[in-house]
């Protein structure tokens, strides 16, 4: 009976062995086909959100496959399809779906890399017409551009803007690393941005000849996700792409690798505008697909070693004397093209190779000793609670990570095979695997062959950074140390020191057209109840009282500002903070301390199996924080590290004058520097932390989604029915700081790069009402519209022009209006004027009715998509109580969006928008 029972278990192991490397089958709740020119097609229905529907075309064509020519000419040929196609001439496209609400840049976009060019769009589903246009913009986009001379030589000059963002420290640096990573491949000669020389030469017949030779069928994937017919949709893209034609003679479409030589480098790279020092080892491998089940099983060792190396480099960064800034090691993909063993450290000035070693000893250590069980056990733990929780969800997964896996799927044959699937897998694999497993993955992947070192520093340190024998010496000596293995400390004590003494619910309240249960506790604690079906497992909550750090003198400012930091890195009840990382390590949990300006809080997301242990944390971080000195060392030795070469990055010079100048140079508005680092102090802290969690009596929490009425109200009563009051309930103090009024012109000249940006800045008193903050939001649509029409496409002078608004009712009623873009040094003056001629222009004349059309179209669609969000619920509410305003407002939106008109519009900019408040704020490169 033995034999027998080992000969059929030999059998069905087979079986099974066999199976794992079998490709596993796409998700069969796609439609899937491939048309007779080659052109393949994914269609699912799917209901997350409702009468929303996403499409992707995706394209095997990128800047890998330019000619030295057309370097830069793929990400052209992206641009280009957005400013005319057949159906679409000139920049009707952009235009028409702003008028059903899709906004460009956020909704509506495109990337270009190295292999692929893909384009998004989602729209409203349940409109047929704006469906079947959606189709055809596909259609346009797959073969049928017009690449117009006019609109090619004007997009040049947008292009360029869009690679003048891009420069700096950052880029210099990786223009100078990237051929050495990339071992001098095409790859290395072929970021999609291109370069200067080819993007102000080319001829138009040099973009038109790639187009033709790339954009076509067999190359080409339309990918629909969202509440369709399926069936239907299946014929109209058989329909409307079948007549996609391939070219007559057709190029190869070659697949370009990176090929690994055997031979390691070393290259140091220095820079004047780089803040800090960054060492990495990378070691490549070659990159591991995902396709058989066997390959989703590898997939999930690495994921596991990944998560548990990363846990004790999180402990280690929390330990006395943590010699560097950031410090960490793992296995990561390099750009798709491989696998890598990365070790990286930012390291603490003039401190690299005590840095480096911290870093690389735990390499060591997993080299000699491996993981211990207990990680292994608590990291599988945590991987099999993510997916049941996943599972949770199932039937509330949003279009967009459907398309995504699809997306991955056509372009890199990546593994896509659904849900369910992966839930089998995942729950059948998950136990079996072994220590064994996760060690045999450091001997593969630590090696010494086909690694790369790079150093970045600033330029001032050259003399000082070690060369290669140098660097190989220090892996040396951490090799010839002898290590001790890991030890995994576990506590095993209660989370909280003292068990609460449960308060009572003492008045209920339900608003029925808000669907909203206000609960009040026996200790004077307000409890908000929303309960909703938009997820079947996630609830979302916020408290809040009013206090903050305006009741504290500027001296006790700085103390008072990173008070709930320091107490929520420093653990809470009978944790410190390793212990607790390792407690909450397979639980959904995350609530978080704060202490802003006028209200201190808490902020907190979780499930419905893990809100009591949400709740023992509010509870332990209201009545049990702890002290901990070795974390409030290593935070302010960081941030005194942070802080010495500040001063070198031209964007952080101009975030901290453009900040200084608005707050008026007020103390707590202007930049860190080592003295307010130094006026931070421990038992301060605490002693304001606590202060500002003294009284839970003007407390205010809500909770939205997957709420079970009678199951939380307990869990309330005893874990914020018991939190202490002193019914000294406190307001905040207005400090009197904001943008000062006036006309201000500053200027700061800081950077190598010819590039300038523009903070153009108006303020005031604003009559703070709902249907106000309606018509400001309609000046930001519609200015941001003109602004893009104006700067971008008629002055061809900026990438990105970006209108923001804010506007507050506490402490001061007040607004602020905000026109920010990068542009060219020599274009600032002109750029600035056109911008304040199109803010004029609005208190004038108005908005033509087609942006008021858009804007209402555009907030309409997103309002819709708000009110399908626990997100949005948590946040509106919390934002209503906070101002005292009413919480059915919510409801009068329409009404008022419907009532925005040009004639609004002129208005409220003839109101707000005079002149008379404005602060123009200008970076400039170094004379």
């Amino acid at each position: 009976m033995k034999l027998r029972y080992l000969l059929v278990w030999a059998v069905i192991s087979c079986s099974i062995f066999k199976v794992k490397g079998q490709e596993l089958p796409l998700d069969p709740k796609v439609r899937t086909g491939k048309l007779s020119n080659g052109f393949t097609y994914f269609i699912r229905h799917n209901q997350e959100p409702k009468n929303r529907v996403v499409m992707y075309l995706a394209n095997k064509v990128g800047s890998i496959l330019e000619t030295d020519a057309q370097v830069g000419l793929a990400h052209f040929t992206e641009h280009m399809s957005f400013n005319g196609t057949k159906h679409y001439p000139k920049s009707e496209l952009v235009s028409y779906l702003q008028k059903v609400g899709v906004r460009f840049g956020a909704d509506l976009n495109a990337y270009t890399g190295f292999d692929e060019t893909v384009y998004q769009l989602p729209l409203p589903s349940d409109n047929p017409e704006i469906l079947n246009n959606g189709i055809q913009i596909m259609r346009d986009w797959a073969q049928e551009a017009i690449l117009d001379t006019e609109d090619i030589n004007n997009e040049r000059g947008v292009i360029m803007e869009e690679m003048r963002l891009g420069k700096g420290a950052s880029e210099r640096m990786q223009r100078k690393t990237l051929p050495l990573l990339l071992n001098r491949s095409r790859y290395a000669s072929r970021l999609p941005i291109g370069t200067e020389q080819v993007l102000f030469g080319f001829k138009p017949d040099v973009i038109r000849t790639f187009y033709r030779d790339w954009y076509r069928p067999n190359l080409q994937a339309l990918i629909i996700v969202g509440d369709i017919d399926v069936n239907e949709m299946e014929k109209i893209i058989k329909s409307k792409f079948s007549d996609l034609k391939n070219p007559d003679r057709e190029k190869p479409r070659t697949r370009y690798t990176v090929p690994l030589t055997g031979k390691n480098q070393f290259i140091v790279v220095t820079d004047k505008e780089t803040p800090q020092t960054v060492m990495q080892i990378i070691v490549k491998h070659k990159a591991k697909q995902v396709k058989t089940a066997l390959d989703y099983r590898g997939a999930m060792v690495r994921s596991l070693f990944n998560q548990i190396l990363g846990g004790r480099y999180t402990e280690l960064s929390k330990k006395e004397g943590t010699p560097y800034l950031n410090g960490g090691a793992g296995i990561k993909n390099l750009m798709g093209l491989f696998d890598t063993y990365e070790t990286s450290v930012v390291a603490k000035p003039g401190e690299l190779e005590k840095g480096f070693k911290a870093v690389w000893r735990e390499c060591r250590r997993i080299q000699l000793f491996g993981f211990t069980q207990s990680e292994l056990d608590r990291a599988k733990l945590n991987y099999l609670n993510g997916m049941e929780e996943s599972m949770k969800e199932k039937d509330k997964i949003r279009s967009d990570a459907y398309v995504n896996e699809y997306l991955q799927f056509f372009l890199k044959q990546t593994a896509a095979p659904g849900f369910a699937k992966e839930n089998e897998l995942v729950t059948g694999f998950i136990p079996g695997i072994t220590l064994r497993e996760l060690n045999a993955v450091v001997k593969e992947y630590i090696i010494a062959s086909n690694r790369d070192i790079l150093i970045m520093a600033p330029e001032k340190d050259r003399a000082s950074l070690p060369d290669e024998n140098k660097v190989l010496s220090w892996i040396k000596g951490v090799d010839g140390e002898k290590l001790e293995n890991f030890k995994d400390s576990v506590s095993t004590l209660p989370l909280l020191i003292h068990t609460p003494l449960a308060g009572k619910i003492v008045n209920e309240a339900y608003d029925q057209v808000l669907g909203i249960k206000t609960l009040v506790l026996s200790n004077g604690v307000r409890v908000i109840l929303k309960k909703t079906d938009f997820k079947n497992n996630e609830i979302l909550f916020n408290g809040f009282s009013k206090g903050g750090t305006s009741l504290y003198s500027d001296a006790d400012y700085q103390t008072a500002v990173n008070a709930a930091s320091i107490v929520s890195l420093s653990g809470v009840g009978n944790y410190n903070s390793i212990q607790l990382n390792k407690f909450l390590l397979g639980k959904q949990v995350n609530v978080a301390p704060y202490v802003n300006e006028l209200v201190q809080g808490f902020n907190g997301i979780t499930t419905i199996r893990d809100l009591e242990t949400s709740l023992q944390l509010v509870y332990g971080y209201f009545t049990e924080p702890r002290k901990d000195v070795t974390v409030f060392e290593g935070l302010t030795a960081n941030a005194k590290s942070r802080v010495v070469n500040r001063g070198s990055s031209p964007d952080e010079v101009f975030s901290d004058t453009l900040n200084a100048v608005l707050g008026n140079y007020n103390i707590r508005r202007t930049g860190p520097t080592l003295e307010k680092i130094n006026q931070i102090n421990l038992d301060k802290a605490i002693r304001i932390y606590k202060e500002r969690f003294a009284d839970a009596s003007g407390f205010t929490f809500t909770f939205t989604g997957s709420i079970d009425e009678e199951k939380i109200k307990p869990l309330l009563e005893t874990y914020l029915g018991s939190l202490p009051s002193t019914y000294k309930k406190q307001e905040f103090r207005s400090l009197g700081i904001h943008i000062p009024e006036g006309n201000i012109s500053k200027t700061v000249y800081k950077g190598a790069e010819q590039k300038a940006n523009v903070y153009l800045v108006f303020s005031g008193k604003f009559d703070y009402t709902y249907e106000n903050r309606i018509k400001l939001d309609a000046i930001k649509a519609v200015l941001e519209i003109r602004m893009v029409e104006r700067l971008r496409e008629e002055e061809s002078g900026v990438y990105t022009p970006s209108v923001k608004v804010n506007s507050s009712k506490y402490p001061e009623e007040r607004f602020s209006l905000v026109v920010s873009f990068g542009c060219a040094p020599a274009n600032v003056e002109r750029l600035v004027a056109a911008a304040l001629d199109e803010v004029a222009s609005l208190g004038s004349n108005g908005s033509v009715q087609i942006n008021v059309d858009k804007y209402r179209a555009e907030a309409t669609r997103q309002h819709e998509s708000g009110l399908t969000t626990n997100g949005f619920w948590l946040s509106y509410i919390t934002g209503q109580l906070l101002n005292n305003d009413p919480l059915d407002q919510v409801f009068g939106f329409d009404t008022l969006i419907n009532q925005i008109s040009t004639s609004s519009v002129r208005e409220t900019a003839k109101k707000y928008l005079t002149g008379k408040n404005l602060i123009k704020l200008i970076l400039l490169p170094e004379k």
